[in-house]
C-alpha cells in the first residue's frame, strides 16, 4: 500500500478497510472526525509518520493460496494444522475485534438502519458457536483425529478400540455444528444485504461491512477444508480401523 502523508484518515480507510485497526490501535478517529491528514494526525499526537507507514503497510498485505494448490493430497497432520494456525488463529483475533467494533456502529447507527440490532444479535450467536467450535476441535477432535491418522499408519492392534473414545461418529460431531454455523452467516448476509452498503455509508460501516465479509470468505474456506477435504480423509480412515 501506497500511502501519502497529505491523505485524510478518512480516505486511506475507504481505499483499504484493513487500515482501520492501525488507526484504532493509536487511537486516532478514521469515520466522521477522519478528515484530517495523515501527517496532521501523526504531528499533533506527536506519532513517528515512518512507523505508522510501516504498520499500514503491513496491515495491508494481501496473502492467497493458489488455486491449483492440492490440498486434497495434504496428510490430515498437515491439514489440521494449518487449519488451526491459519483459520482459528484468525478467528480468535477477528471476532471479538469485530464484535467491539459492530457494538460501536450499531449503538451509533441503529436510528437509521433498525436491521442492526437483528445484525449485531446473529453475529454474536455466531461468535460464541465459532468459538465454541474451535475450543472443541482443539481440545478434542483434532487431537483425535491425528491419532486415528497415526494409528491407522501403523496398522495398531488396538485401533478399533480406540475410535470409540469419541463416543460418537465424526460425522455426527461436525455435521451439526457446521449446519448451525452456515444457517447463521446465511442470515448475517440477508441482514447486511450481502455486505452491501450505500454509496453514502460513512467510512465506519464500510469497515464493518467489509469487515465481515472478510470473516465470512474466511469461514467459507475454512468449512471447505474441514467439510471437502480434513473430516473425509479422517471418517475414511475411522471406518477403516473400525474393520481391523
Amino acid at each position: 500500500m501506497t500511502t501519502e502523508k497529505h491523505d485524510t484518515i478518512s480516505r486511506i480507510v475507504r481505499d483499504d478497510y484493513r487500515t482501520a485497526d492501525v488507526f484504532r490501535k493509536h487511537g486516532i478517529n478514521y469515520c466522521c472526525g477522519g478528515n484530517s491528514t495523515l501527517e496532521e494526525v501523526c504531528r499533533l499526537q506527536n506519532l513517528d509518520i515512518i512507523s505508522i507507514c510501516k504498520e499500514l503497510s503491513d496491515a495491508t498485505q494481501t496473502i492467497t493460496i493458489p488455486a491449483s494448490l492440492r490440498v486434497d493430497e495434504w496428510s490430515i497432520d498437515f491439514l489440521v494444522d494449518y487449519i488451526r494456525n491459519v483459520h482459528h488463529a484468525y478467528l480468535k483475533q477477528a471476532l471479538p475485534t469485530l464484535e467491539t467494533t459492530l457494538i460501536s456502529f450499531v449503538n451509533n447507527h441503529r436510528s437509521k438502519f433498525p436491521f442492526l440490532d437483528s445484525l449485531h444479535q446473529e453475529f454474536s450467536s455466531l461468535s460464541v458457536l465459532l468459538t465454541e467450535h474451535i475450543a472443541e476441535e482443539e481440545e478434542k477432535i483434532f487431537p483425535y483425529m491425528k491419532q486415528v491418522s497415526h494409528t491407522h499408519k501403523h496398522k495398531e492392534i488396538y485401533g478399533k478400540l480406540f475410535v470409540k473414545t469419541l463416543s460418537q461418529p465424526l460425522t455426527k460431531v461436525f455435521q451439526s455444528k457446521h449446519t448451525h454455523i452456515s444457517a447463521q452467516l446465511v442470515e448475517i448476509r440477508n441482514l447486511s444485504n450481502q455486505y452491501r452498503f450505500p454509496d453514502n455509508a460513512c467510512t465506519n460501516h464500510r469497515v464493518v461491512f467489509q469487515k465481515l465479509r472478510e470473516l465470512d470468505a474466511d469461514i467459507v474456506q475454512y468449512r471447505h477444508l474441514e467439510n471437502n477435504v480434513l473430516f473425509p480423509k479422517a471418517i475414511i480412515l475411522e471406518r477403516e480401523l473400525l474393520q481391523l
